[in-house]
């Protein structure tokens, strides 16, 4: 049953990109360069605008994915792919330190079964977890952050952490992004290919993940 609820989360995301794919080529009235335009237009302010949006998304629980996803729309792989890697690192210190100081009132809307083990196991060793859940996502970004800020996990360990897993995924992004603006077909397709082997990996990672993280027992 599990298996089955994370290809059907699978399929749903693949839909979706494919959709977004389709909307901006066909549909939209606006071409992706220029949107692009738009967003250079800002000149050397726009990375940090950017950046300012990524800081906010913790509060406000804006998606990250369509700020990465901008971004490599905006400025190609490179440095796409670092103007996403410093915004994800930027939101992951906002929602660390909103864990920490607010962690207890925010857990009481977001609690689960498996919130108390993932607790206790960044608790005992907090790089090498965080490190694992950012890689293998089986709890939100957002979440991760408020939850290493309440457990007070190292804030160095955190962010070592943080900016290692995040890499993968930034570049993903970055190069589905850059692609799409480039309107070449074949680059488009090698990106989506790559795009979804890398969330396909992760999701057949997930269940070693959870066993790893003694969280199976916990939902029976």
């Amino acid at each position: 049953m599990k298996h089955k609820k994370y290809w059907i989360r699978l399929m749903a995301a693949v839909l979706a990109i494919i959709a977004v794919i389709y909307f901006v080529h066909f549909k939209w009235p606006i071409t992706p360069n220029e949107i692009r335009l738009f967003i250079l237009s800002y000149g050397w302010l726009s990375p940090i605008i950017f950046w300012l949006i990524y800081a906010l998304g913790p509060f406000v629980f804006f998606p990250t994915s369509i700020l990465s996803m901008s971004a490599g729309l905006s400025y190609g792989a490179w440095p796409g792919i670092l103007v996403i890697w410093i915004g994800a690192s930027v939101a992951s210190i906002t929602g660390y330190w909103i864990g920490h100081y607010f962690g207890k009132f925010i857990m009481k809307w977001h609690t689960s079964t498996w919130t108390d083990p993932i607790q206790d196991k960044i608790r005992k060793n907090g790089f090498l977890y965080v490190l694992t859940l950012r890689l293998i996502p089986l709890v939100g970004f957002d979440l991760l952050c408020y939850i290493s800020g309440l457990t007070k996990v190292r804030f160095s360990h955190y962010m070592a952490a943080t900016m290692l897993g995040i890499l993968p995924g930034a570049t993903a992004y970055g190069l589905l992004g850059s692609s799409i603006a480039s309107g070449n077909r074949n680059l488009i397709f090698i990106a989506l290919v790559g795009f979804l082997m890398l969330i396909g990996a992760s999701y057949l990672l997930r269940s070693r993940v959870r066993i790893w993280l003694g969280l199976d027992h916990t939902e029976k």
